[in-house]
């Protein structure tokens, strides 16, 4: 989909077409929204119904944000100001000041997210999910899929996506998932990209190697350090050299997508591993001085990631916690408990014990919660079987600060 959050902002606000906005900071309450638009504008009648007529200049702009916030998305006339997703708001703002900055409304957006996808099972069943905004279709045996090597049943599923939700999206056609991924950025907005099996050296060759889903930006910098920059670079290096430098997998890796092969197919159902909340906090919070705010949004997550669970209907056994500290380093610390829990009680105690194992006298700029080793209770897998103890029952990094006990107390 076609910066997916921004689009469905722009659904409820069409006056906001063709503007620079970025979507991004905390979740939309539209009671606040009708709210300030009563106390600007108390002559005019205003409801769910009338968002479309908010005057341009009642939206909040970027320029002199200040916070830890970061964008989910840009419009594209944002983008060509350098804004991208992922980038903290601040930075955003010194780029495009002039750009109206709304939050995310996480409720419509997967409304829509499932309307677009039910739309697409309905032309081409093989569809496998990649996330809110981004599937895979197998349509090997869609009856007329192959006609103009797929680009007529690529531009019936635009045609259709628009008009169940009025939003574009862009499709790359390729023989495996890999290159199809790469095709679907090549012509964004609302584009159609085919790439053929004998297009790898003038399509994939000269892009960059963080295009391949997979290279991230450590192995992406290691690359150049090496003097790889592009796909064919990449592809020139030989398999050992390729194993000696970055390991057996993934240099075995590497070497393959370099040449375009990708043999994973179209998973139709899988299951989650685990699930997971955390949050970045506008500033840092210190376990002492903060241990009031902290125990809060602490609970909180354990809450959200226990509704997750029951929601979806999952049980899981091993609990865990993340945490950056304002140096941006990451810990994480995991514990697995004696049978499977959907429950918040049970989360908060567990999590509460690994936050004892890590330094708490560092300021926090994010928390997370995580429950992994998933299970639909009920099943074979869910039968209780031997408890494994922690890998080790004496952290060496245990924090010994008493006050910890104040801000992380075990639930009854």
């Amino acid at each position: 989909m076609d910066a997916f959050f921004a689009s469905v902002e722009l659904l409820r606000y069409p006056q906001l077409k063709g503007l620079p906005v970025v979507i991004g900071g905390g979740r939309r309450k539209e009671d606040d929204v009708l709210a300030r638009l009563r106390e600007a504008y108390p002559k005019r009648d205003w409801s769910g119904d009338t968002l479309d007529r908010i005057p341009v200049d009642f939206f909040p702009r970027l320029s002199g944000y200040t916070g830890r916030g970061v964008a989910t998305t840009a419009t594209y006339a944002a983008r060509q100001f350098g804004v991208g997703s992922a980038m903290g708001l601040m930075k955003a703002a010194k780029l495009c000041p002039q750009a109206i900055l709304l939050p995310v409304d996480f409720d419509e957006v997967r409304r829509i997210s499932r309307l677009f996808k039910s739309t697409i099972a309905e032309i081409a069943p093989l569809v496998e999910d990649r996330g809110v905004d981004e599937v895979y279709i197998d349509f090997t045996d869609v009856p007329g899929g192959q006609r103009e090597g797929g680009r007529v049943l690529a531009r019936l599923i635009q045609k259709s996506i628009f008009q169940a939700t009025g939003l574009t999206c862009s499709i790359g056609v390729a023989p495996n998932k890999l290159m199809a991924k790469m095709a679907s950025e090549f012509n964004k907005p609302n584009g159609i990209s085919i790439v053929h099996e004998d297009d790898l050296e003038d399509k994939i060759w000269p892009l960059p190697c963080r295009k391949i889903n997979g290279v991230g930006p450590k192995a992406d910098e290691k690359l150049q350090r090496h003097g790889i920059h592009t796909v064919g670079e990449l592809a020139q290096r030989s398999p050992a050299w390729l194993v000696q430098h970055f390991g057996k997998s993934y240099g075995a890796w590497l070497h393959a997508v370099s040449w375009g092969r990708d043999e994973r197919p179209v998973v139709t159902e899988s299951e989650p591993v685990s699930m997971s909340r955390e949050t970045t906090f506008e500033r840092d919070l210190h376990a002492v001085r903060d241990r009031a705010e902290l125990g809060a949004v602490f609970t909180r997550l354990c809450e959200q990631v226990a509704a997750d669970l029951q929601r979806k209907g999952y049980a899981g056994k091993t609990i865990g916690i993340k945490l950056r500290y304002d140096n941006f380093q990451n810990v994480t610390r995991d514990t697995t408990i004696d049978g499977f829990t959907a429950d918040a009680a049970t989360i908060r105690r567990h999590a509460g014990l690994c936050l004892k194992r890590v330094d708490l006298s560092r300021r926090i700029r994010l928390l997370g919660v995580r429950v992994g080793k998933l299970v639909k209770p009920g099943t074979d897998a869910a039968l209780p079987g031997r408890y494994s103890e922690p890998h080790s029952k004496t952290p060496r990094d245990k924090a010994t600060d008493a006050h910890t006990d104040l801000l992380f107390p075990e639930l009854d």
